[in-house]
């Protein structure tokens, strides 16, 4: 049986249309690929942080706020009561099945003053940690702890990812102390722990 011309000119454009949005379906290497990737590559496992490990969730990240109540719930019975510039040996006793990043009370000091860093609960910091990992150069991240009614905001500042991993940030903290605002290198391991990277620069203000 014949197809007639009209036909084929309609399949003919249908292929022309087809082909450009299957190649364009899938992004460059370049470019964030969290959802393709997830969709379409059975190997991945959720979204790739800056520490090499694969996230479950980015926990709204990618879009600019930490959700603090699903971190919380994740976080609640796996991190413990982490102070100062300790990791704790909850940490890294339980770093290889935690499915949230998190930030050493080192990093939150140094950018923000030890004052305001003790008011940040593991919530908090899982939320400085996670922003890390996901965010992008100069996208937000913001939350408000609703027990200190501090609300936080991390900036990404690098221009391109140091070779060694590490990301130069802003963390901003505004409460009924006032506004407090630092600049510092943080670093994670394997694991997606973040600790000061040794040739930090810190400044406050």
């Amino acid at each position: 049986m014949k197809s007639s011309p009209g036909f084929l000119r309609k399949a003919a454009l249908a292929l022309v249309v087809a082909v450009p949005c299957a190649v364009l379906a899938a992004p460059p290497d370049w470019a964030p690929a969290h959802g393709w990737r997830k969709k379409h590559d059975p190997s991945y496992a959720g979204y790739k942080g800056y520490s090499g490990k694969d996230w479950g969730s980015d926990y709204g990240v990618l879009a600019g706020s930490c959700d603090r109540g699903r971190v919380g719930q994740v976080v609640g019975g796996v991190i413990g009561g982490v102070a100062g510039g300790a990791i704790g040996g909850e940490i890294a006793k339980n770093s290889e099945n935690r499915n949230v990043a998190i930030a050493a009370g080192a990093v939150i000091g140094a950018v923000i003053g030890a004052e305001v860093g003790r008011r940040m609960d593991k919530t908090d910091r899982s939320c400085v940690g996670h922003s890390l990992e996901l965010a992008d150069v100069g996208r937000s991240v913001k939350w408000t702890n609703p027990n200190t009614r501090v609300t936080y905001q991390l900036t990404p500042l690098d221009e391109r990812p140091r070779e060694d991993g590490c990301r130069r940030f802003r963390l901003i903290a505004h409460g009924d102390f006032g506004l407090t605002e630092g600049r510092s290198v943080a670093c994670p391991d394997t694991n997606g722990v973040w600790q000061l990277a040794d040739d930090r620069r810190v400044s406050r203000r």
